[in-house]
């Protein structure tokens, strides 16, 4: 019963400045309190744990603030796309069967192949919105490829072509 005060107590002290300084950095009041509910949902699951540490405080905003940076790179992902993909942009016209391809890669795939292919982007710059190295971000395009080429049944007719040269 006396952790469950505790754990109260904090939640009563925290939660708005925790909700204050996630909004800070995403810019949405209802996302930050999201945010911080989940951090201490998180907190609240773990309190066993954690309410053993010098700072269970700072405990709840480090894993908030981790939540608001993953979120932030959603958003830019996701703001990105909607340029490539909005009809009034000066982009060229994308081919529906390709777009619906790339929507079935899996999220990381499907990120680093948008920002190198659609958007240009140099791989390092892949690398750090994906918050990953170069080599990985290289892995991720290559698997978001090769599953390209399946989803767009290119595979066979590419290995024709080397089997013909």
């Amino acid at each position: 019963m006396e952790q469950e005060a505790d754990f109260s107590d904090l939640f009563r002290t925290e939660y708005l400045a925790l909700v204050r300084s996630i909004y800070l950095m995403v810019g949405d009041r209802e996302h930050a309190r999201d945010i911080a509910q989940d951090a201490f949902l998180q907190l609240f699951t773990r309190w066993w744990r954690v309410s053993r540490y010098e700072r269970p405080d700072a405990w709840v905003r480090k894993v908030a603030v981790r939540m608001a940076i993953r979120a932030m790179k959603r958003e830019r992902v996701r703001s990105r796309l909607e340029q490539v993909m909005s009809p009034g942009g000066a982009q060229p016209a994308l081919d529906l069967d390709v777009l619906r391809a790339v929507a079935k890669l899996p999220g990381t795939q499907r990120a680093a192949i948008v920002l190198f292919y659609l958007e240009d982007r140099p791989v390092a710059e892949v690398a750090d919105t994906l918050g990953c190295s170069d080599a990985t971000a290289r892995v991720h395009l290559h698997r978001g490829r090769k599953r390209l080429a399946e989803l767009l049944g290119e595979e066979e007719s590419s290995m024709e072509r080397n089997h013909d040269a």
